[in-house]
């Protein structure tokens, strides 16, 4: 093991004139002189706060022969400058990576990690050309702002956004207040984060969040994105990917809130032949339970499912490392000629290697919702009664688990969903216990053929593994924000997203439907007017009809087993 040389707050000019601050790990005395690949990590979170898995281990990396930096983002910490989430992070990033490019001790090559945030600046400063960035490994992170960051199938992300921007609105009021007034700043702030739950996520309007505007400092973007549309775009992968060309090691996990966003950069990638590698775990946002790996939520996977172990071919550092070997210093690590997919199964509870993601073995199958209840295969073929229940937005179904970024009260993970399955306004379809083993990967879709007696609402549904004790756990779910014709029948296609599940012999498919997950996402009012204006609820009268006609149901990819 080499010892580490710290450079503390090093400048880092960018091109306006702006000067960004880093600290840059080098190999000691005792590694030689280089020349060593830099790797760059850009970072609006402090960067001092190095974090766990799936974070790149920045003492290994140094010990592998790289020079490391992290850098405060501008307008963070102790870079100058304004602070606007996304706006500048292209350009800063295009600098960023042309000066570690020409870092004494460098050889002029240059990778980028991180995760959420950290994932983003890396996709921004490959869209922005950076010529020197030769790898990145983005991790947790999405593709299309407005489906899973700002918005989710039109609703607004408001359990993240508020949660997000309380988060750094600490680290960014000394910048906002004299002495004097900091005080009674923080006072206020301490009241607004210590009450979110409570009361902050039930201030109206949705749009507009009280809370924020008392703060009154930057906000995570959805707010700014509903009144400035051009603005989603500063973070957008989706549609500049036929345009990259950047070797990308994508890693994402079945109950993170960005899942879909990384698939999707790793399938868009990958199909137009660009070399690229996907790594998806059981894993919540940020960084893995170090005190219980394998935990998430109500279950254990198990600690191979860990980012530690990887079933043995972890730690996940050494895979990074093993990536950026090969991109940055052409050694041969063996990685390219291994499987470009590992996922983990749940259920079964194991970690498998696959050629491809979506996987085109998986046979996309209806499971259709059916009177009293049932969930089945076989279609409906004459009339069946409608399902109905009454949504009031003043009392929303509460949020429980799932991939959340929210305060402590609301863990993320698969949680016993009784509470929620209860409840007058939570319809539930449940098939019959599996006679095998039925594994579902993929992407999961349901059309709904619905009607509402408010001019908007929104329709939300959840799939869920219920064990032999009958205890139903969630496993992914979507919502649809609709506009239409009161009373009027419509055929809503909702995107649940991807996951990886076997439901064991004597286990059985549930699905959820209704109209709220709350704070998770804001509460439809119902009335019709948008989120950053209505103060005020009505109750909607909802049904959902599953007959020959109109045959609600879901689709499952169905992986055959291997005989």
């Amino acid at each position: 093991m080499t010892d580490v040389c710290i450079d503390y707050d090093v400048p880092v000019p960018m091109s306006d004139g702006t000067v960004l601050r880093a600290d840059v790990y080098r190999p000691g005395d005792q590694a030689g002189d280089g020349p060593w690949p830099v790797l760059v990590h850009r970072t609006p979170y402090g960067k001092r706060n190095l974090g766990g898995p799936p974070m790149l281990d920045t003492f290994a990396a140094v010990c592998g022969g790289y020079i490391v930096v992290h850098q405060d983002t501008r307008g963070r910490l102790a870079s100058e400058g304004q602070w606007v989430p996304w706006e500048f992070e292209r350009q800063d990033g295009l600098d960023t990576v042309a000066w570690a490019a020409s870092l004494p001790g460098g050889n002029g090559v240059v990778g980028m990690f991180g995760v959420s945030y950290t994932g983003s600046t890396q996709w921004s400063a490959a869209i922005a050309g950076a010529p020197a960035l030769k790898a990145i490994t983005p991790a947790l992170t999405w593709s299309d702002p407005l489906d899973g960051l700002f918005q989710r199938g039109g609703a607004l992300e408001l359990g993240l956004n508020a949660f997000w921007t309380m988060l750094t609105a600490a680290a960014h009021l000394p910048r906002m207040h004299s002495p004097e007034e900091l005080r009674s700043a923080f006072g206020s702030f301490l009241s607004d984060y210590d009450g979110l739950s409570e009361r902050g996520y039930w201030e109206l309007p949705s749009g507009r969040l009280p809370l924020i505007d008392r703060y009154g400092g930057p906000e995570l973007g959805a707010q700014r994105a509903l009144q400035e549309p051009d603005t989603a775009a500063y973070n957008r992968v989706k549609g500049h990917h036929a345009d990259l060309e950047i070797p990308a090691f994508n890693i994402a996990g079945w109950y993170d809130v960005f899942l879909q966003g990384t698939l999707e950069n790793f399938s868009t990638m990958a199909a137009q032949g660009v070399p690229a590698k996907l790594l998806v775990g059981p894993w919540k946002h940020g960084s893995s339970n170090e005190t219980a790996p394998g935990q998430v939520g109500e279950v254990n996977f198990g600690m191979a499912s860990s980012a530690q172990l990887l079933g043995g071919a972890g730690p996940l550092t050494d895979l990074q490392l093993r990536w950026f070997d090969h991109w940055l210093k052409g050694t041969n690590t063996g990685l390219l000629g291994e499987a470009p997919v590992k996922i983990f199964v749940m259920g079964a509870n194991i970690w498998r290697d696959e050629a491809e993601w979506p996987l085109s073995r998986a046979v996309d199958t209806a499971w259709h919702l059916r009177s009293d209840g049932r969930l089945d295969t076989a279609a409906p073929t004459a009339d069946e009664d409608r399902d109905t229940y009454v949504y009031d937005p003043a009392d929303p179904v509460i949020t429980r688990g799932g991939p959340l970024v929210m305060p402590g009260e609301f863990p993320p993970g698969p949680f016993d969903q009784a509470i929620i399955e209860q409840r007058p306004d939570v319809l539930v379809y449940t098939s019959a216990p599996m006679a095998t083993d039925l594994e579902v990967t993929g992407r999961i879709r349901m059309t709904l053929f619905a009607s509402t007696d408010a001019p908007s609402t929104d329709w939300v549904v959840r799939l869920c593994d219920v064990d032999e004790h009958g205890v139903s756990r969630n496993l992914t779910d979507g919502i649809l924000r609709v506009q239409g014709e009161p009373g009027a029948v419509g055929e809503h296609h909702i995107d649940l997203w991807s996951t990886s599940n076997v439901f064991l012999a004597g286990h059985r498919i549930r699905v959820q439907v209704t109209s709220s997950n709350f704070p998770r996402w804001d509460r439809n009012p119902n009335t019709g007017q948008p989120s950053q204006e209505a103060t005020t609820f009505q109750k909607a009268n909802q049904q959902i009809f599953h007959d020959a006609a109109r045959p609600s149901h879901i689709v499952l990819p169905i992986v055959p087993q291997q005989s």
